[in-house]
């Protein structure tokens, strides 16, 4: 035992040596590969078959019922309707080439549209406290709890020749007869597009925003900046990435809509990629050429994907 008053011996340690550190825990390179393995064969049951399935129709054949028959052997395949689907777009005698012009004017001012519309939004919801940011949410959400037809059926009910939308414009002596919105207006089908997809350029610009630091604004006040030009300084640029993602969110579904143009227009003058793939898929003998137009659009949906990966990983690389 050791006598009261003692000193407490402790082991002199050499100097320059250094103590043991505690092993680390091994984790093999399978580990996380191995966890990831399900995903990774899920997605190739449900993406990579389905699209050589589609490569397999749109380079082969059709049968002696005009039903599509697909090549499996790449060796056998045939470009005859990727061919006869390019002299239709950019050929001499195309006429869908009007059709690819149409959705990239419609489906670029509904995106702008939908920007403007939904920063304030977001902006204004980011800046709430308390119950009201709450309560913003939830009126936010409540489109995705009812049916995509139901908000087009609604749509459509206030749109009519004795809808709504005609009965204000009448009272207020801004049109003097009623107006057909819904005989073949681009400009239905396009906020038809903006009231479908908006919530979507919301979600992600509120997400954002409301996780921007305070204190950046906060220093840009100090330094004698306005809040129009702090916005314009700091908040503007620091949402480049939710504007981006916002922007492919909503932009990607639009390309390939057929229903909101068939349910508010129906008319030939409006005709979008959509459609054109919808009545292929619906016409006998069109099988492969649906095929087709759907790996087209498959390309032109690749390019805004890949600027949008392209800038995110532009800011990662800065941070």
């Amino acid at each position: 035992m050791r006598e009261p008053g003692a000193a407490k011996l402790t082991p002199r340690r050499s100097p320059g040596r250094r103590p043991e550190a505690r092993p680390a825990t091994f984790q093999s390179r399978l580990y996380w590969p191995t966890w990831a393995a399900p995903a990774i064969v899920w997605l190739a049951i449900l993406f990579v078959l389905p699209l050589y399935t589609v490569l397999a129709i749109a380079f082969g054949t059709v049968d002696f019922l005009q039903n599509p028959l697909p090549v499996w052997e790449p060796w056998f395949w045939t470009a005859h309707y990727l061919t006869g689907v390019a002299h239709q777009i950019v050929g001499p005698g195309s006429y869908l080439g009007p059709v690819y012009i149409r959705t990239f004017v419609y489906v670029g001012l509904a995106t702008l549209i939908c920007f403007y519309v939904a920063y304030p939004v977001a902006y204004h919801i980011a800046r709430c406290k308390g119950r009201r940011k709450k309560a913003f949410l939830v009126l936010l959400l409540i489109p995705f709890w009812i049916s995509y037809l139901m908000r087009m059926l609604a749509w459509i009910g206030l749109l009519q020749n004795d809808g709504y939308v005609n009965r204000v414009l009448l009272f207020l002596h801004l049109v003097p007869h009623r107006v057909g919105w819904l005989q073949g207006r681009p400009i239905t089908v396009i906020l038809g597009l903006v009231y479908g997809n908006i919530p979507y350029m919301i979600l992600p610009l509120y997400g954002f925003l409301d996780r921007i630091d305070q204190h950046l604004l906060e220093a840009a006040k100090d330094l004698g900046a306005s809040p129009f030009r702090s916005f314009l300084r700091v908040t503007l640029p620091l949402s480049k990435p939710a504007i981006l993602a916002g922007g492919v969110i909503v932009t990607l579904p639009m390309f390939g809509d057929y229903y909101t143009n068939v349910m508010l227009s129906g008319s030939p003058h409006t005709t979008m990629i959509g459609n054109v793939l919808d009545n292929a898929v619906e016409n006998t003998g069109q099988g492969p050429y649906a095929a087709v137009f759907v790996l087209i659009l498959m390309l032109l949906l690749l390019l805004p994907l890949a600027y949008y990966l392209r800038s995110t990983r532009r800011t990662m690389e800065a941070r």
